[in-house]
């Protein structure tokens, strides 16, 4: 220490001698000061001659392979005493150590030849570690946080959304987690701009102490917009196509409009979406450049797009495990050859493919081919690849109506028994008031796409208070329907039923029920005309729709006449979530007696799909009062009368859907009633009122309908309750 000090001692006194006596060499370099009157001949004089210099320095040798000469020895100018004992340390240390000579051994220490302490001695209480204390030792931070400078521009709400500190919740384990959130959010705010435009926008996040809040801070992220900056030129780089300025046409941009990223990707978009429905079925959009100018604030853009060559419609191939052949599979398209590409009936083509629910997977994809055709148009053929699913199901459902009781249902389906679409389902119900088997075959796409042939045999029993009957049926139907994936405006059906029926029915001629066995002949028919926006939950639109059925009814004679009914709904949006749908129908049988018509196939109003409120088919003429038994308890109150239908009928609905989310409410009002007439009249209508509750589904909503009838007759019900699948209508 004492050396050191005296060093330090030395090297101050010979500073300060240098600098009270100056040297004598002068100062070189530009900021050198001059002599301007020249008086000092030796002041621009170099300090070593160039002569003396040179002889200094050691000869060069010219060979450049030649090694290196060693350096020698020369004296140093000035030798300090501590430079000299370290060179001494170090020759010492160069010697080797003679043999014998070795260095004797530091005594032991004393305290390693102490016995060890025993274990029970130690404290085992663990150290606490910085977890252990952060709890108590670190106080929790609290911070709020706050944007500014976004406001102007729109994006505070979407800032707020994706926002590192905003995710936070206010709370962090120290500040410097505080701080990196807030530079997350820098990077979030400019990119925000950016969409927009802005591409100079600049951001910066503060954070500042809550004066009188222990841990308490703000965070402040602030952003400086600048200019915004707007198309300039755009050019399209594609090759030409027919017309020629289809690109350009589809890309919905102009000079002048913010480059926001949205509007921008948008338009490529488009170009993606409307080239393939215009015979450019391989076309791909490239990578986008913008050239910023900053001092117009313009940007010009330019766009690569390859068109690839124009394509017309050819012929269908298939791959993969068949579930149909080429035959079958041509008659989904609804597309010709040659025809220009579209690739919204490519689609169309692949959702009728999933319809039939005979795939587990299927691919529609067209394929070029190299053939050009006389229009200068490539032929693309399209690929059908087939993954082959499962074709059998199981199905079921429950319901219930008041009046009707309790009905369950279940099927089996084998969808591909009879190759190609040709269904087995085998069908039961069991209910309270109807219990029955049924076989069906049905072939879907029968030689024209959306054409379904079906044929039924079933058996029913039926007990309700209109009638109790035993009923078999056999019945052939053709019908072009609409579906979920393809509504149609007009659709139709038509075919025959031929049923043998075993019947109760009131005898007006013995004032009693009996029974009585029908065999009818039906050749139904239907039309339908549909500009709802939905098959199963419509909310705009109307439909009409006419069922026309000649019958021949055998009972003792043959007695021919004519089954009628006409409806009309209409739907209309009031709002998003509120929708008045009103239904109008109204029905007549021409050609008969009623009483000389099975009881089935007679009109009757009333139940879940009729006049809400009062019974299943209660609504309508009833047995007479004189057919009541004086003293039967059973049968001793007007309510006991039993319906026994009519052959007109007209009835009268409106809805009020208000929906939120997947939930709904419909109050609704219902009139009607069934006449003895041929046609109906406006007399005597029931009224019955209500509200549903609805949960929609992918499939449709789940009704649950409570009604009250407003005028009642003896033995109507106060309350009737409907729980079923799909709308009222």
């Amino acid at each position: 220490m004492l050396l050191a000090t005296a060093g330090i001692a030395l090297i101050a006194g010979s500073a300060a001698a240098q600098m009270q006596t100056p040297g004598t060499a002068p100062a070189q370099g530009p900021d050198a000061p001059r002599d301007p009157a020249g008086s000092d001949p030796q002041a621009n004089q170099p300090i070593v001659p160039d002569a003396e210099f040179d002889s200094a320095l050691p000869p060069l040798s010219g060979d450049i392979n030649a090694p290196l000469e060693p350096m020698p020895a020369t004296a140093a100018a000035t030798t300090t005493e501590s430079s000299e004992a370290q060179a001494q340390a170090q020759a010492a240390a160069a010697q080797p150590i003679a043999p014998g000579e070795l260095p004797s051994a530091p005594p032991p220490d004393p305290v390693l030849n102490q016995p060890l302490e025993p274990l029970s001695a130690f404290n085992t209480v663990p150290l606490q570690t910085v977890k252990d204390t952060q709890d108590a030792d670190i106080p929790d931070i609290r911070y709020a946080s706050e944007v500014r400078g976004l406001d102007p521009l729109g994006l505070t709400d979407e800032f707020n959304s994706l926002s590192a500190l905003r995710e936070g919740k206010g709370k962090a384990d120290n500040a410097t987690q505080v701080a990196a959130r807030g530079r997350e959010d820098e990077q979030l705010a400019v990119r925000l701009m950016k969409s927009l435009g802005y591409y100079d926008g600049t951001a910066i996040s503060t954070i500042e102490s809550v004066p009188g809040e222990k841990g308490g801070l703000r965070a402040i992220v602030s952003a400086t917009p600048g200019q915004q900056y707007k198309l300039g030129t755009i050019t399209v780089d594609a090759q030409p196509t027919t017309p020629p300025d289809l690109v350009r046409r589809e890309l919905p941009l102009k000079t002048g409009d913010p480059i926001e990223a949205a509007r921008v990707q948008a338009a490529e978009a488009n170009v993606s979406l409307k080239l393939p429905q215009m015979g450019y079925p391989f076309v791909k959009v490239g990578d986008r450049d913008i050239l910023l100018d900053e001092q117009t604030g313009r940007g010009d853009y330019t766009l690569p797009v390859d068109t690839g060559p124009r394509s017309s419609f050819g012929v269908l191939r298939t791959e993969g495990d068949p579930v149909f052949d080429l035959k079958h599979l041509n008659v989904f398209p609804r597309f010709d050859q040659g025809q220009l590409y579209d690739n919204r009936k490519t689609d169309d083509l692949r959702e009728a493919l999933v319809a039939t629910g005979l795939f587990n997977g299927v691919g529609v994809q067209p394929v070029p081919t190299g053939t050009i055709l006389p229009d200068g148009t490539e032929q693309v053929d399209i690929m059908v690849s087939q993954t082959r699913g499962p074709a059998k199901s199981l199905a079921g459902g429950v319901g219930f109506q008041t009046g009707q009781g309790v009905t369950a249902e279940g099927t089996f389906t084998n969808r591909n028994r009879f190759p190609p679409e040709g269904a087995l389902i085998l069908g039961a119900i069991a209910g309270t008031q109807q219990q029955g088997v049924s076989a069906t075959f049905r072939r879907q796409n029968a030689g024209r796409r959306d054409r379904t042939v079906t044929f039924v045999a079933s058996a029913l029993r039926a007990n309700y208070d209109a009638f109790e009957a035993f009923t078999g049926t056999l019945s052939g139907r053709i019908s072009y329907d609409s579906t979920p994936i393809w509504q149609k405006r007009f659709t139709y059906a038509y075919g025959f039923e031929l049923v043998g029926t075993n019947e109760s029915v009131f005898d007006f001629a013995e004032n009693d029920r009996t029974r009585r066995t029908y065999g009818v002949l039906a050749l139904p028919g239907q039309a339908m005309f549909d500009t709802s926006d939905n098959l199963l939950n419509p909310t705009r639109g109307y439909r009409l729709k006419l069922n026309l059925s000649p019958e021949t009814s055998v009972q003792g004679a043959v007695r021919p006449y004519a089954r009628t009914l006409v409806e009309a709904t209409a739907y209309y949006p009031v709002s998003d979530s509120l929708v008045i749908a009103g239904r109008v129908r109204a029905g007549g049988i021409f050609g008969i007696a009623r009483d000389d018509l099975a009881p089935s196939r007679r009109y009757y109003g009333g139940g879940g799909g009729s006049v809400r409120g009062y019974g299943f088919q209660r609504l309508g003429p009833l047995e007479p009062v004189s057919s009541l038994v004086p003293g039967d308890k059973d049968r001793d109150e007007i309510k006991d009368l039993r319906p026994i239908g009519g052959r007109s009928l007209n009835e009268f609905s409106i809805e009020a859907r208000y929906r939120f989310g997947n939930f709904g409410i419909v109050p609704f009002i219902d009139a009607g009633n069934s006449y003895e007439s041929s046609l109906p009249t406006a007399s005597d209508l029931k009224f019955g009122a209500g509200i549903g509750g609805r949960f929609y589904t992918n499939f449709g909503p789940m009704r649950v309908d409570v009604a009250t009838p407003l005028n009642p007759r003896p033995g109507d019900p106060k309350v009737a309750l409907y729980i079923s699948i799909g709308q009222a209508f």
